[in-house]
Formats: structure tokens, sequence, C-alpha cells
């Protein structure tokens, strides 16, 4: 490997792309570049914002030094953590890593250590925010050589209700089953603590690959009682943004697989040191990515590297993309088109794609303003989406 000359950052410029999605491009006074994502689904103007404090902070920093940038931006500000400024940060490091492995000709995964796997399970998503017409979308992920799934468990439901109401969940799951695929069940923290319990019991039997966020993970005692209630594995972390986050739910037992998102929990950087913390306490790793492209090969950047990584969540034809899918960006969409089921490890530079700046650029003009829908319940309050 070539000793790599100093790279000193000349700009950072970030792009609104479409469905929902924020770009980073990083480069160089000498013209290296690299790319990441920071997208935070219905909060990308925020994340923009915060990239003005990255820009006076880094702009003339030697760009190799990424622990050192990392550690500065996570410390520095005074105020640390949480979805807007760690966004921003994992969208930056994932730039970083892809410019500093494009500048050496190697992958990401080779500058951690190299790969444990030559491939990693994916898994796609069937049936919208409120789940219908399984069967029939079930079978088309078979078709497409998918060999799980996940969905949303439910709409919104009130705080209490009688079993009854959990019909429709069980029937769905079994559809899918039916089409030959595991699913995991998304109660996207929808669902509170009196019916969550009901439902996760129920729901046992099934033989489901995870149950995720069957609680709000600002509840970590009740997620404890659930996972103590039922042998479903407890998967959850998307909403959790560093390893100090994530480190109550080891000690309580709460989890057995995590999500941390590379676009929100600190980039590669710092999802690789989650992922060890998980290893530790015997917990897989399966990273949340119902976003882009740059999102979803720094996740399997994470999974060429670390042991635990179990499956990989993926945005292909995802509800969400509306007007634009997950390979519309990049000029090689092999590098994150699933077979038999299993994304291959990228071997190219960096991150592993190449992205299509005159495309990313024009779109990147009009943006998006995505925002989720408010759902309210029967008697009119508020009701978690």
């Amino acid at each position: 490997m070539m000793a790599l000359p100093e790279l000193k950052i000349g700009r950072i410029e970030t792009f609104l792309v479409p469905p929902r999605w924020l770009f980073v491009r990083v480069e160089t006074v000498d013209g290296a570049h690299g790319w990441g994502e920071a997208s935070l689904e219905g909060h990308a103007e925020a994340v923009n914002g915060a990239f003005e404090a990255i820009r006076d902070r880094f702009i003339g920093h030697d760009a190799r030094r990424i622990e050192d940038i990392w550690q500065i931006a996570y410390r520095g500000g005074f105020y640390r953590g949480g979805a807007v400024l760690m966004s921003a940060l994992s969208g930056f490091d994932q730039a970083l890593w892809d410019l500093k492995g494009r500048a050496l000709g190697v992958p990401a995964w080779e500058l951690m250590g190299g790969r444990v796997r030559d491939r990693i399970r994916a898994y796609a998503w069937i049936g919208g925010d409120r789940p219908h017409e399984i069967a029939d979308a079930a079978k088309a992920r078979k078709a497409q050589g998918f060999s799980a799934v996940k969905m949303n468990a439910t709409a919104d439901l009130d705080w209490i209700g009688t079993p009854r109401l959990f019909d429709e969940v069980i029937e769905r799951v079994q559809a899918a089953q039916a089409a030959g695929l595991d699913v995991g069940l998304d109660f996207h923290g929808r669902v509170h603590r009196p019916m969550a319990k009901q439902l996760a019991k129920v729901l046992e039997p099934l033989g489901l690959l995870f149950i995720e966020e069957p609680l709000l993970s600002e509840n970590p005692e009740g997620l404890a009682d659930i996972a103590a209630l039922v042998s479903t594995p407890i998967a959850l972390g998307e909403r959790l943004y560093s390893r100090w986050d994530f480190k109550p739910f080891f000690e309580r037992g709460a989890v057995d697989i995590i999500q941390p998102d590379l676009s929100h929990a600190g980039g590669i950087s710092e999802c690789r040191r989650i992922a060890a913390m998980a290893e530790a306490y015997d917990v897989a790793v399966a990273p949340h990515c119902p976003l882009g492209p740059l999102a979803l090969a720094a996740c399997l950047q994470l999974s060429a590297n670390a042991p635990n990584v179990a499956i990989q969540e993926m945005s292909l034809g995802i509800h969400y993309n509306v007007g634009h899918d997950l390979l519309e960006f990049v000029t090689d969409p092999e590098v994150l088109t699933p077979v038999d089921g299993y994304l291959p490890i990228p071997q190219g530079a960096g991150l592993g794609v190449t992205i299509d700046e005159a495309k990313v650029r024009e779109v990147a003009k009009e943006g998006h303003r995505w925002r989720n829908p408010i759902w309210r319940h029967k008697d009119g309050s508020f009701a978690e989406w």
C-alpha cells in the first residue's frame, strides 16, 4: 500500500436528494473526493444546517485523520449527541472513509482490518405504513430472491384493547411465512406497554426473526420486561445515536439485536464501536437502513468487518421511495443488488459505489421537503407513526 500524502479538506458540500435523502461530498484541495449520506428522515434541513459548523471546523483539516475529526466533531462543540448533530457527523464520517479508501485504492473495510465474510443476508420491506396486501408482496419479494422480509406489525393502536385486535397481525405474518419467507415484525414504537406485552406474547409461537421496537427506546425498563417475557429476539436502535445511548440496553439485557443506523449513529467509525460493544454482550447487529445507496454502501463496509452483523435491511422498492428508488443515483447498481437473498461485500475503493454526480446535482436543485404523516386515534388524540 502506497504512502498517503496529506489530504487537506477544501470543500464540504451537501445535497438534498429526493425522495428524502441528504448526500455529502467532501473534496480535498488537490481534487480527491468522497461521498457519504447524512439522511435524517423528515429533518434534512436541520442536518443541512449543522454542516455550517462542520465546515467552519474542518475546512483545511487533514482528511486522513478520521478519528481525530470524529472526536473533535463529537466533543468539540460542547453540546453533543442527538439525531441532528449525529446524522451530520455520520454523513461526514462516511465521506471521509470513502475519500481515504479511494485515495489508497482499497475498500474502507480493508482499512478496518479486512473482511470476515463475502456476503451478507438482506431483507426488504413489504406492506407499507398501514400493512396490507401482504401475501402478494411477499411472493414478489420471494421472486426477487429474498428469503427474509420486514413489515410493520400494525397501524396505530390505542393504549388499551383486547387481543382480538391482534388477529389481523397474526394473519399477515402467516401470509408472508406461507410464501416461504422469514419475517421480522416492526412495532415501530406505535404500541404502548399495556398492549405491547400482549402482542409480543401472542406472536411468540410464530417464530419471528425478531420484533422491532416493541416499545420506544425511551422505555428501557419496559423493554427489559418484554425481553424477559418472550423468547422472540428483541431488536431496537434506530433512534439511538451513540455507544452511550446503547449502553443501558446492553446492561439491562433488553435487546438481542441492535439496529444502529450508519447515517444517524456516528457513521462507520461509531457504528463499528457499537458493534464491538454488542459483541461483548453476545448481541447481534442488523444495521437500520431504509435510506439511500450511500447509507447502504456504508452498512456493507460494517458488514464486511464486524463478525456479529447478522442481516442487512435495504430500501429497494420501499414504500417511501416515491419518484426515485435506491439504485437510481449510482452508476454501478450491481454493487447494491442482492443475489439469492444476499448482498455482496463491495470490492471497490472507499464505500465501493460510484455516484452519478451530475444527476445528484441536477435533482438537488429542486431538493425535497419530506415529512412523515401525523396520525390520530379514533378519539382524536395523537398516535405514534
